[in-house]
């Protein structure tokens, strides 16, 4: 399964797990964040910097704002400043996520003390939104033709 990466500067790009992983400079481990949850994880900013550089057009400034969504349309919006710890975990036990699969993130120390996203499947990078806390949610939405079937 790929990951779809987009960035307002840098473009776009669909990633494996194993080309996320490869790019990332630095594996870790999981637990030297959240404590109780074991796992190997790699940094989400070192991860993005690496990315950065692989890019035909960079971004000349840090993203003001990242998000990301679920398979099962969960999203999650969290301002730059709060994903310092923040780390992707892809691995348990040597074998892929079982629960979580492909990559689950993880913000501990934001503004809603742990935030974790399961089955990350799109990763966003805003420049220009300056909201001050993270936003998460369900997508809802519903098309056109959804609607007529409802009533």
């Amino acid at each position: 399964m790929k990951i779809r990466v987009v960035d307002e500067v840098s473009g776009q790009a669909e990633l494996t797990i194993e080309e996320m992983t490869a790019a990332a400079p630095r594996l870790i481990s999981l637990e030297t964040r959240v404590p109780g949850v074991q796992g190997a994880a790699f940094d989400l900013k070192e991860w993005y910097f690496a990315w950065q550089k692989m890019q035909q057009h960079r971004a000349d400034r840090e993203p003001a704002r990242m998000t990301v969504e679920a398979v099962d349309e969960f999203q999650a919006a969290i301002p730059w400043k709060e994903l310092g710890e923040a780390a992707f975990l892809y691995e348990q036990n040597g074998e892929p996520l079982v629960k979580g699969f492909p990559i689950r993130l993880y913000v501990p120390n934001g503004s809603s003390e742990c935030l974790n996203v399961k089955s990350v499947v799109l990763i966003r990078f805003h420049y220009t939104d300056s909201s001050e806390e993270a936003t998460y949610g369900f997508k809802n939405q519903i098309t056109l033709e959804e609607l007529k079937y409802r009533k």
